[in-house]
Formats: C-alpha cells, sequence, structure tokens
C-alpha cells in the first residue's frame, strides 16, 4: 500500500468509514461514526498513516520496525504513525488499519453501534 489510492480503497472497504478533511485539502481523516481512526497527508512523499492501536502493541511494532514511530501530532501512548515505503508489510498495515477501526468502533456507544449495526 504505497499510494493513496490504495489506502482510500482500503478504508472505503471498512464499513461505515467516511473520509473528511477538517484540517485542510491535504490531510485526509477517516473517520467511522464521527471518531477518527486513521489520518494522512494526501499528498506525503513518503505516504505516512497515523493509526490508532492499544498501547502494548504501539510498543512492540515501534520496537520492530523504524517505519513505525509514535503518532505525530497524537497522543504518542495510543497512535502510531507508520511510513509507507514498503519497509512495513502490506498485510501488516491493512491489519493494523483495520485494528485501528475496530479500536474506534469498540469504543463507541452500544446504542450507535447498535444503529450501525457494528
Amino acid at each position: 500500500m504505497h499510494s493513496i489510492a490504495d489506502l482510500r480503497a482500503a478504508c472505503a472497504a471498512l464499513p461505515h468509514s467516511q473520509e473528511t478533511f477538517p484540517f485542510g485539502m491535504t490531510t485526509l481523516v477517516l473517520k467511522v461514526a464521527g471518531k477518527v481512526y486513521a489520518l494522512t497527508d494526501v499528498n506525503g512523499d513518503p505516504l505516512t498513516l497515523s493509526l490508532k492501536v492499544r498501547p502494548e502493541r504501539g510498543d512492540e511494532l515501534r520496537a520492530s520496525y523504524d517505519a513505525i514511530v509514535p503518532g505525530y501530532h497524537l497522543n504518542k501512548r495510543h497512535w502510531i504513525t507508520v511510513t509507507l515505503d514498503g519497509r512495513v508489510p502490506d498485510g501488516l498495515v491493512r491489519e493494523l488499519l483495520a485494528g485501528s477501526h475496530a479500536l474506534v468502533v469498540k469504543g463507541l456507544t452500544r446504542a450507535t453501534r447498535a444503529e450501525l449495526g457494528l
């Protein structure tokens, strides 16, 4: 997943994913039920992707991959930023993307999850 088109397609496949640009036309913020699960700079070269993770998983990933760092401009304990330049396998990036989405869904109220069918 090295292009913004690939990233957008992967996010669009996640249930109730929404693309927003609340910080200007270059910062793509991906949300589910109004809650952020991913951010990227659409003009990034290389492309980077910030994702929500469980703190212990973030520690493990940062120790294993030099292309994964604490979340840029985000809570460093709960967010990571992944450089999408091939150093992190695409399968892992997709897993992390889905995991971030799932963490946000888990944090939604029961009523919101039921309303969305999640």
